[in-house]
């Protein structure tokens, strides 16, 4: 049988049993959730995506399609003036 080492050391580790804890330094950013705005323009672009996929099986009822695909551009329009992605990192 082979000997075991005695102690394990992790390399490569910067979570929460890595250098973090050992230095008490975050080497990242902080947890992002997003602006409220940014909830309520992909709530919008994720209903129109809803809409115009039930539309597709139900027929396809055509224009209830292009109603789903113009809340989605209607979602995206509000997003861009809204500057929802200016905090990207």
């Amino acid at each position: 049988m082979t000997e075991q080492p005695t102690s394990v050391t992790e390399t490569g580790d910067t979570g929460a049993r890595g250098l973090d804890a050992q230095t008490g330094q975050t080497y990242g950013h902080e947890a992002h959730h997003g602006r409220p705005i940014s909830w309520v323009v992909t709530s919008i672009i994720i209903i129109g995506f809803i809409v115009g996929g039930i539309a597709l099986p139900i027929g396809p009822t055509w224009w209830l399609f292009w109603t789903g695909a113009a809340i989605v551009v209607i979602g995206c329009i509000v997003g861009w003036a809204t500057r929802v992605m200016e905090d990207w990192y």
